[in-house]
């Protein structure tokens, strides 16, 4: 049974190391992609990615075009958003992006997160039921990044522990739904 992306609609034979990379720089070859692009790769109505930027959550696309940052930051939130609420996403692309419109101060780029959360869950190593094993993993994926502001790395870790959590939760919840579909 293919899977998909966390956060996209795009299938997948399975997570690979790198395969989001791959994606990426494929989807982006020719420069950024369209909202229709954006909807259908996420699933998304173009009217919540347009909101999302009203809001401030995402960056305006220039000339109309999604850059590789922007989509990956619209992916992390879709993703999360199937368990957390809104205002916790908020806060953690805060802590992640610090201040908007300067770079100087993100722990990490919101394609580089996507990329090292997708390598992290293509390990298969990581049971979001144990305790240890999500904070090892999450500790190894932030000892890959680099150490940009004090204290990067520790952020990271608790980012990526903060993003397994809620993609298992979403993912139990799918499954739930499924069990009880089943009885109906």
């Amino acid at each position: 049974m293919p899977k998909t992306y966390p956060g996209m609609t795009v299938e997948c034979t399975g997570l690979e190391k790198g395969s989001t990379r791959t994606l990426f720089d494929g989807v982006f070859a020719a420069g950024g992609i369209t909202l229709s692009q954006v909807s259908v790769m996420t699933g998304l109505e173009p009217y919540q990615i347009q909101n999302w930027v009203k809001r401030g959550f995402v960056t305006s696309p220039v000339k109309r075009l999604y850059s590789k940052k922007q989509f990956a930051r619209i992916v992390i939130i879709n993703m999360l958003r199937e368990s957390l609420q809104i205002e916790k996403i908020c806060e953690l692309v805060k802590i992640i992006a610090g201040r908007p419109g300067d770079e100087s101060d993100d722990l990490i780029s919101d394609d580089e997160l996507y990329h090292r959360y997708v390598d992290m869950l293509a390990e298969e190593n990581v049971n979001p039921l144990d305790e240890s094993s999500v904070r090892n993993a999450a500790l190894a994926a932030a000892e890959l990044c680099e150490e940009r502001l004090p204290n990067s790395k520790g952020k990271l870790a608790h980012i990526f522990e903060v993003m397994i959590y809620a993609h298992a939760a979403a993912e139990l919840r799918k499954k739930s739904d499924e069990a009880f579909a089943v009885l109906q």
